[in-house]
């Protein structure tokens, strides 16, 4: 019973070696120096609440793009109580490319970050053509002076309606150094960047840090309204774009980067906690699944390597190797040493820890947190 077990666990990592979209490898990175054949219109929307020690830097670096198209940059202060939108009125903007609004009241059955993006997007068709983009970012992200340019090219010479990418995370403190780089692998295990850009699969995946979009492939889906209740908004906006006929890009970023800390493992556990259960649809089935599947790959080889004896723990120690193999590709793009992928069964434990901590958030009415705002279910 248990060499069986040992030999399932063994199974699905080779199947998720060789079979599951290769996420392990992580996704592309566009390099800088590209420069789209045209230059379309382009807006940058930047919804930001209580954003005031990093949105006169987010604002200063993309009002510095080195762009020769028309671009506008809206920055949809919503509701912030620190001064946010003050301090973005007061950016230095030599070519009036800044426009500040203040946001409405939001209406039922919107999420709150997604009513501020739907301000901006509106606003934002009213500065581009019909063959304009929308840039949506968010307001603790940097970029270099060519990253608008270098999607551009991207979108432009492979005919995408979307791309977006994975911004570069904050990596300083010991926790960030012990977490982070597991998010995204993760992330690119339940997204494979080669899966969501393949149009034979129904895989859609997005980074909300940066993403390009077509404006007649928002238009086509139905603007930002199509997925107004959406609490992963990011991911559930590259699906509709792809089941609509959408072609998508999703890869890594070295030029654009996150600033926000993550000084705790209690910060990185909020961080998981807040969309876990909602990534599962918030079921409890899903979730029991869940634990089973990450206790079989991740918790039992581990067992096995300490507890188990002869070809049983053999077969288990086979199985932890392979594991820790396939993360040492992410630890390379954090530049962290490769010992660093031994604990990895730990952190995978951390994470459902972190998920289950999740629904018992949602089945407690506190749901999701963000911001000080709580949202209990998706909106339909």
């Amino acid at each position: 019973m248990l060499f069986g077990s040992a030999l399932t666990s063994l199974g699905a990592w080779i199947y998720l070696s060789l079979f599951h979209g290769k996420f392990w490898q992580g996704g592309p990175t566009l390099k800088a120096g590209s420069s789209p054949p045209c230059a379309p219109d382009v807006a940058i929307v930047v919804p930001a609440r209580d954003e005031a020690e990093s949105i006169q830097s987010c604002l200063k670096s993309l009002l510095e793009q080195d762009y020769d198209g028309k671009l506008s940059v809206i920055l949809v202060d919503d509701n912030s109580t620190d001064g946010t939108g003050d301090l973005a009125r007061a950016v230095p903007d030599p070519h009036n490319r800044l426009i500040v609004l203040t946001g409405a009241p939001r209406p039922p059955g919107w999420s709150g970050k997604l009513w501020a993006v739907n301000q901006g997007a509106q606003e934002a068709l009213n500065h581009i053509g019909p063959y304009g983009y929308i840039l949506f970012t968010d307001a603790d992200i940097m970029h270099a002076p060519q990253h608008l340019a270098t999607l551009l090219a991207k979108a432009r010479e492979d005919d995408l309606d979307m791309v977006s990418e994975m911004v570069a995370l904050n990596c300083e403190s010991s926790a960030e150094r012990f977490l982070v780089p597991a998010f995204v692998y993760f992330f690119a295990m339940l997204y494979p960047f080669a899966w969501t850009a393949s149009e034979r699969s129904r895989i859609a995946g997005a980074a909300g840090g940066t993403i390009l979009l077509r404006r007649r492939a928002l238009e086509r889906i139905g603007g930002i309204e199509a997925i107004r209740g959406a609490l992963i908004d990011d991911c559930t906006l590259a699906a509709h774009v792809k089941r609509s006929g959408g072609r998508l890009y999703l890869g890594h970023s070295e030029l654009a980067w996150s600033v926000r800390p993550y000084r705790g493992a209690k910060d990185i556990w909020e961080m998981i906690a807040r969309t876990a259960y909602v990534q599962l649809r918030q079921s409890p089935l899903l979730l029991l699944a869940t634990i089973l599947g990450m206790t079989l790959i991740w918790l039992l080889p581990v067992g096995l390597v300490l507890f188990g004896k002869g070809r049983t723990r053999k077969v288990g120690l086979l199985t932890y190797l392979v594991s820790c193999a396939t993360f040492l590709p992410t630890l390379k793009r954090f530049g962290l040493p490769l010992w660093r992928a031994l604990p990895l069964p730990f952190v995978a434990a951390f994470y459902m820890a972190a998920t289950v901590g999740s629904a018992i958030d949602h089945h407690r009415g506190v749901g999701v947190r963000w911001k000080n705002r709580s949202y209990t279910d998706e909106a339909s």
